[in-house]
């Protein structure tokens, strides 16, 4: 074992490593076992670090508990619309800022990164009351056209296309190939890693979110499965077990997603440097 291995500063690290990966773990493995506890297991004093028997009643309890169903049908569709939609305003406008030249382009490229410093609670009042005004709450447009733009997304495919060299776009378009069907053929598919990578975060940041369909809607028309989670929540509070088990269910198509798609989001982060 080389001598590094054994120096103070190398353990010091390694520790503290060690330290952030159970603090970021903890909350994770808890919520686990409580999905699979009984009651009195949740509540027990010392706790349980291990579950004897595992509950799968709890997840049919939460599942019944509440419309799980229709919440999920509604968090599919709002998360579906606003990845494609993202796609289909991101994409040529991260072609244009990479490659073409016109008047003002600095300058607009500039406010799409200022877009990116913005909270959304600093902008949900007007647009609450644009959507109100227009008949559009209570709706799956509210809760997908604030998003299809987006700021990250247009920097990260426009860093992406910046890479490809222009030899291959010229070759292209001496074979006679629009611009569209060089974005289609070209683009696109040398690009698939940042798409990849920027389906994933539209996914976690829509499929968790809370206050937007909070504050936008006021009846279950529309609401999405974080808020149905709540409403489980609140009717069985001194079931921790059931809540936890509804919890299991909201986050578990991330760690499937996730699982399967970070090798892409790798290499969407490498190819997305800054030219």
């Amino acid at each position: 074992m080389k001598d590094w291995v054994r120096t103070p500063k190398f353990i010091i690290r390694l520790l503290l490593s060690l330290l952030l990966i159970i603090v970021f773990l903890a909350p994770f493995y808890w919520m686990f076992l409580s999905a699979f506890k009984t009651l009195d297991e949740v509540i027990a004093v010392p706790p349980k670090f291990w579950v004897d028997k595992l509950q799968w009643v709890n997840f049919q309890q939460a599942f019944t508990r509440i419309n799980f169903m229709h919440y999920t049908k509604n968090s599919i569709i709002i998360t579906a619309g606003t990845i494609i939609g993202q796609i289909l305003v991101v994409v040529p406008a991260a072609y244009a800022f990479a490659r073409y030249q016109f008047r003002g382009k600095g300058v607009l490229f500039g406010l799409v990164l200022f877009t990116m410093m913005i909270p959304g609670q600093l902008i949900f009042l007007p647009i609450f009351v644009m959507f109100a005004k227009t008949g559009l709450l209570n709706t799956y447009i509210s809760l997908i056209v604030p998003f299809i733009a987006s700021g990250m997304a247009i920097f990260m495919l426009r860093q992406t296309f910046m890479q490809i060299p222009d030899s291959i776009l010229e070759a292209a378009r001496l074979d006679n190939a629009g611009e569209f069907k060089i974005i289609r053929t070209i683009m696109l598919p040398m690009a698939i890693p940042t798409l990849s990578t920027l389906a994933l975060l539209t996914f976690i940041g829509t499929w968790n979110s809370y206050f937007f369909p909070l504050a936008w809607t006021t009846t279950d028309a529309v609401r999405t499965l974080p808020l149905g989670v709540k409403k489980l929540q609140d009717a069985e509070g001194l079931n921790p077990h059931i809540v936890m088990a509804g919890n299991m269910m909201l986050i578990l198509p991330v760690l499937i997603i996730f699982s399967f798609a970070r090798k892409h989001i790798i290499k969407a982060f490498t190819y997305s440097g800054v030219k």
